[in-house]
C-alpha cells in the first residue's frame, strides 16, 4: 500500500513539473531556435553544394589541361621524329647538291680552259664558216708584213716620248698638290695593247695608270665581291673603294668623335665642314655622304691637277697640251705646231692591298657595254699581270710565234668591220681574252709562225663557240692554272668565274648585233683583206697551200 501510494505521488509530482503553463517562458522560444537551425543547415547544405561543384570543375580542369599537356607531349615527340627525318634529308639533299656543284664546276673548268686545245672539237664548231672563203697563210702572212707591221713601226718611238713625258707632267702635278691634304700619286705604269705590241688600229694611243693613295693617317680600304662583302650578281667584276683612317673601323667616321682642329679635314664629310685654307681641293672625293671613293669626284681632281701641273711646265714645251675627251678624266692630246698630234690615257687607279691588280676609275669599252651601277663602283684591271702573262708565255713559244699576228689580224678585221655596220658588244679586250685561253690550252709548238692560218681560225671558232653560249670568261678569275710565276692573288683564282659575255644574256639586241656583226666580219675576211694586201703570184699561193699546218 505505501509502495503504491509513493508511485502514484511520484507520477502526479513528474506531471505537474513538465506541465507547460509551469513554465510559460522557458518554453515558448523551442519553435523559433528549430526555424534557424533549419535554416542555418539549409544554408550550410547550399553552400557545400556549391563547394562540391566548385571542386567537380577544378578537378575537370585539371583533367582536361592534363589531356591537353599529353596531346601537346605527343606532339612534340612527333615533331621531333618528323625533324629528325627532314634533318636527314636535307643534309643528305645537301650533300647531293653540293657533289653535282663540284662535279659542274670541274666539268666546266675542263671545258673552258681546254677547248682551244682539241682540234677535233674545233672541227665541229666554225658553222658560220661554212661557204666563206677563208684567205691562206700566204696572204695572212704578207697582209700581216705589208698592213700591219709597215704601220707599227713608230710604236716604240711614241711609247718612249710619253712616258719621257708623263713622268714629268706627274713630277709637277706632286709639286703642286699640298703633300699633308692631297692625294699622293706614284709613278705611271704602262698597259695595254701598245704595250703588249698589238695595236693596230690609229691613232696609236699609249695607256698609262697612275696609282694614288691618300694622305697620311687616311688609307683606302677596297672590298670587292669576291671577298665576302655583300655584292648582287650585277655588280661581280667591280669593287667600292672606304676611305678611313688607318687606326679606326671602317663602318664609322671619327670626325664626330675626336675634335679634328681648326686645320684639319675629314675626308667623309668634306661637305659640312670648312676645308683648310691651305687645301687645293674643296672635296675629298668620297660618294655622297658615304666612306666610298667616289669615280666622278676623282675624275674632276685629276682633270684639275693635270691642268695646273701643265701650266707650272709648258714653258718648257713646244707643243699645246689638252684634254680630248670629257667623259674620261686622263684622255689627253698633245697637238704640235706642226699640225700632228699624240693621244694617250694618264688614268688614275687604286692598287687592290699589294697586289698588282688595280681599281680604275675609267675603262676603255664599247659604246653598247654595259654601265657602272653607280659612281662609287669601280672596274678591277688586271691589265698588269695580262702583259706578265704574254712575256712569261712568249718565252716558251718558237721564235716569231703567231700569236700576236692572230690577235692583231682579229682586231684589225673587227675595227674594220664595225667602222663599217657600227659598234658591236665585241671589243678588243674580249679578242684578247680568247687568245690568252689559247695560249693556256695550245700547246706552245702549235703557235710557229707557219700555224698562223690554223690558229686564226682556231680563234675565231672559239669565239663563235663563246658568242653561241654566251660565255666568255674572264682568263684570271676563276682560273686556278694560272701560273705561280706570276704572284696573281690566290682571293681572284678561287672565285667563280666570271662571265664577260653576261650583257648578251641581259640584252637581246645587243647579242643580235654582235652576232650579226661576227658573221659579216667573217663574209668580208677575205675581201678586207685582200683589199690591204699586196697581190701574191697564185702559183705561189697553191704551193704553200700543200705544206702541211
Amino acid at each position: 500500500m505505501p509502495v503504491g501510494i509513493f508511485r502514484v505521488c511520484l507520477v502526479v509530482i513528474t506531471a505537474i513539473i513538465n506541465h507547460p503553463l509551469l513554465f510559460p517562458k522557458e518554453n515558448g522560444t523551442v519553435p523559433e531556435n528549430t526555424e534557424e537551425i533549419i535554416q542555418k543547415m539549409k544554408e550550410r547544405e547550399e553552400s557545400l553544394r556549391l563547394e562540391q561543384l566548385r571542386l567537380e570543375r577544378e578537378i575537370a580542369d585539371q583533367e582536361a589541361r592534363q589531356k591537353t599537356l599529353e596531346k601537346a607531349a605527343e606532339v612534340v615527340e612527333e615533331s621531333k621524329e618528323e625533324n629528325v627525318r627532314w634533318d636527314m634529308w636535307t643534309a643528305l639533299s645537301m650533300v647531293i647538291f653540293l657533289l653535282i656543284e663540284l662535279w659542274r664546276q670541274d666539268f666546266q673548268e675542263a671545258n673552258w680552259q681546254d677547248t682551244g686545245g682539241e682540234e677535233d672539237d674545233m672541227a665541229v664548231l666554225g658553222k658560220a664558216f661554212k661557204g666563206v672563203a677563208f684567205p691562206d697563210k700566204a696572204v695572212l702572212a704578207s697582209f700581216h708584213e705589208k698592213r700591219i707591221l709597215g704601220t707599227t713601226g713608230d710604236m716604240a718611238r711614241m711609247r718612249e716620248m710619253v712616258e719621257g713625258f708623263a713622268d714629268d707632267l706627274l713630277e709637277a702635278l706632286r709639286s703642286v698638290c699640298n703633300r699633308d691634304a692631297d692625294m699622293e700619286v706614284e709613278d705611271c705604269v704602262g698597259v695595254g695593247s701598245m704595250y703588249e705590241n698589238w695595236r693596230v688600229r690609229k691613232p696609236f694611243v699609249c695607256d698609262l695608270i697612275v696609282p694614288f693613295a691618300p694622305p697620311e693617317p687616311y688609307c683606302f680600304r677596297p672590298q670587292t665581291w669576291c671577298s665576302g662583302d655583300p655584292f648582287p650578281p650585277d655588280e661581280q667584276g667591280y669593287g667600292t673603294i672606304k676611305v678611313c683612317r688607318a687606326d679606326e673601323d671602317v663602318t664609322g667616321c671619327i670626325c664626330d668623335k675626336t675634335k679634328l682642329g681648326e686645320d684639319m679635314l675629314c675626308l667623309l664629310h668634306s661637305q659640312a665642314n670648312t676645308t683648310r685654307p691651305s687645301s687645293e681641293m674643296e672635296d675629298l672625293l668620297c660618294f655622297k655622304n658615304t666612306q666610298c671613293l667616289d669615280t666622278n669626284q676623282v675624275m674632276k681632281w685629276f682633270q684639275i691637277a693635270v691642268t695646273k701641273a701643265w701650266n707650272k711646265i709648258s714653258h718648257k714645251y713646244e707643243f699645246d697640251l689638252s684634254f680630248s675627251l670629257l667623259d674620261s678624266p686622263g684622255a689627253l692630246k698633245i697637238k704640235f705646231r706642226s699640225g700632228k698630234s699624240i693621244a694617250f690615257n694618264l688614268t688614275p687607279v687604286v692598287q687592290y692591298e699589294n697586289s698588282d691588280v688595280y681599281f680604275i676609275s675609267h675603262f676603255p669599252r664599247s659604246s653598247l657595254s654595259e654601265d657602272l651601277p653607280s659612281s662609287a663602283h669601280w672596274f678591277l684591271t688586271f691589265a698588269v699581270y695580262e702583259r706578265r702573262f704574254i712575256q712569261l708565255v712568249s718565252k716558251t713559244l718558237p721564235v716569231n710565234a703567231c700569236h700576236v699576228s692572230c690577235l692583231q689580224i682579229l682586231s684589225f678585221l673587227h675595227g674594220k668591220q664595225c667602222s663599217l655596220t657600227g659598234p658591236s658588244g665585241l671589243t678588243n679586250y674580249h679578242l684578247k681574252t680568247v687568245m690568252l685561253h689559247l695560249l693556256q690550252a695550245c700547246p706552245s709548238q702549235n703557235w710557229g709562225p707557219e700555224k698562223l692560218e690554223a690558229r686564226l681560225q682556231d680563234m675565231l671558232k672559239f669565239l663563235e663557240k663563246c658568242l653561241h653560249e654566251k660565255k666568255l670568261y674572264h682568263f684570271f678569275i676563276g682560273n686556278g692554272k694560272v701560273p705561280a710565276e706570276l704572284g696573281f692573288p690566290i682571293i681572284f683564282q678561287r672565285a667563280e668565274p666570271l662571265n664577260l659575255f653576261r650583257l648578251f644574256v641581259l640584252h637581246r639586241d645587243v647579242y643580235r648585233k654582235t652576232v650579226d656583226t661576227f658573221h659579216e666580219m667573217l663574209r668580208n675576211t677575205s675581201a678586207l683583206i685582200n683589199e690591204y694586201t699586196v697581190h701574191i703570184p697564185l702559183a705561189h699561193t697553191n704551193g704553200i697551200r700543200k705544206e702541211s699546218l
